[in-house]
């Protein structure tokens, strides 16, 4: 019997990010959190000592993709974003965290 979920045959995807411009003072992280949670993303996110947003997220490729959209372009309100770096991409077999954290 096949899926209905259109995300079932996407793969399961990890990866870094790093958020610069006026992103902190704006709860950009509590933003982050709660769109990852809302889309089933795991991981975490925190504010950095040089003043960027730094994180990582798992879950399936096309949320993936919407979220780093998202921390690219449109981000919470009253911030700036100048742009955002992405490392380390890799295909993960299982979620390595469960649910999405803000870390202090």
């Amino acid at each position: 019997m096949a899926s209905d979920d259109p995300l079932a045959h996407e793969p399961l995807v990890s990866v870094e990010f790093e958020v610069y411009g006026k992103v902190q003072g704006c709860s950009f992280t509590k933003y982050v959190r709660e769109l990852c949670q809302r889309l089933g993303i795991v991981g975490w996110v925190k504010n950095s000592k040089t003043g960027t947003i730094v994180g990582k997220m798992q879950g399936p490729q096309a949320l993936i993709d919407q979220m780093a959209q998202w921390l690219s372009t449109v981000g919470s309100p009253e911030s700036e974003i100048h742009h955002c770096e992405f490392k380390d991409l890799c295909t993960v077999t299982k979620p390595g965290y469960k649910g999405f954290a803000v870390r202090f």
